[in-house]
């Protein structure tokens, strides 16, 4: 094990900006094989898959239910 460069990547690690340190984390921990909300929503709207839902009756209102 090369305890050295750990201990160096550790010391440039410490010396990132929190903005340095976002986009190090970022790019280390965010798979980024998934799309993201975002891109979900656009192809949910682009593919029209959730159109049927304009032709349901509408069933509440805002006087509906409790008040919080």
């Amino acid at each position: 094990m090369n305890t050295k460069l750990v201990e160096s990547l550790i010391q440039v690690i410490l010396s990132l900006s929190d903005e340095e340190r976002s986009l190090l984390e970022e790019r280390l921990f965010f798979n980024s094989s998934y799309p993201s909300t975002p891109e979900m929503m656009e192809l949910a709207h682009r593919s029209k898959a959730f159109d049927f839902l304009y032709d349901e009756p509408d069933l509440y209102t805002l006087e509906d239910g409790e008040a919080i």
